[in-house]
Parts: C-alpha cells; structure tokens; sequence
C-alpha cells in the first residue's frame, strides 16, 4: 500500500511537461465550450498525481511509460517541488469544478480555470513550474523544512551537471 501511496522523486520533466500540455488544452476547451463537466478529469488527475504519482493517473502514466520515452533522454528533477505542484493544480482545478458544476458560479469557475491554463502553458511550454518556484520560496522561508526535499536546498549538484552536460555538448 506504501508503494501505492508515493510519489516518484526524481521525475522526468518531460513527462511532466506533457501531462502539462495536456492539462492546458483540456482547460482552454472548458473555457471555450463551458464544458464543465471536463473539471471531473481534470481535477481527479490532480488528486491521482498528488496521491500516487502517475500510477493512478492515466494521463500520468501515459505521459511517463508511452509519450516522454519517445521524447529522448530523461531529464530528471526534483519530486517533492512537481508534488506540491500537483497540489496547486489539485486546489485550483477543484475549487474549479465546485464553482463551476455545483455552484453554478462560471465567472469564478473560468477564472480559476485561466489561472490553471496558464501556469500549465508555463511549464509545457517553457518549462517553467510556478508551483515548484512557490516550493521553492515556502522553503526558504522556512515553511517547508529543508529535509523534504535536499536537492532543492542544495542546488550545487545540479549546476555541476549542468555545466558537464553544456561542456560535452561543446
């Protein structure tokens, strides 16, 4: 049941970025069709990720054993930061579906459904994760303590292999 329960950590940016993609067109159809009913996906994806990584989530798991493989080579990094970015996604695409299919509240429901679309659009597109940047700054404030997530309190590995990795590329 442990296993059932945890997250991958590390995880490889490429599947998160195509569970992000898919994500942001799933929202950008519900914004545009005022299909609400596509929050239950969506919002039970969020909570799967959340909980067990991408083994409950289809969408997850497709983006991790089918899509990201064809991708290239796996480009690992933090799990607990893409965790409590799962988490946000969570939040917000819950609060989404109450708003929108039980309150009836569709200018709420649309805005949070915007604010979903475009940090997924960030990390898709750019590969930038606002939720990990919100990690990020929780832990240097203290809120999150360091041991939840050393490699995101130490970033000198990563430079180091990120140096080595532009150096054998030249």
């Amino acid at each position: 049941m442990g296993e059932l329960f945890s997250f991958p950590n590390p995880v490889n940016e490429k599947a998160a970025r195509v569970v992000a993609g898919t994500v942001m067109l799933a929202g950008i159809v519900t914004l545009a069709t005022g299909a609400y009913w596509l929050l239950i996906p969506i919002a039970y994806g969020f909570w799967a990720r959340v909980l067990t990584g991408p083994t409950l989530s289809p969408l997850g798991w497709t983006a991790q054993n089918v899509i990201a493989p064809r991708l290239g080579e796996k480009k690992p990094v933090a799990g607990p930061p893409k965790r409590f970015a799962q988490a946000m996604g969570a939040a917000f695409s819950t609060l989404a579906l109450v708003f929108g299919l039980i309150l009836g509240d569709h200018g709420v429901a649309d805005g949070l459904l915007a604010v979903l679309v475009f940090c997924a659009g960030l990390e898709s597109i750019f590969a930038y994760c606002v939720g990990c940047k919100a990690f990020a700054v929780l832990m240097r404030v203290g809120l999150v303590p360091e041991e939840i997530c050393a490699e995101c309190a130490d970033i000198t590995e990563r430079l180091r292999a990120g140096r080595a990795a532009q150096q054998a590329q030249a």
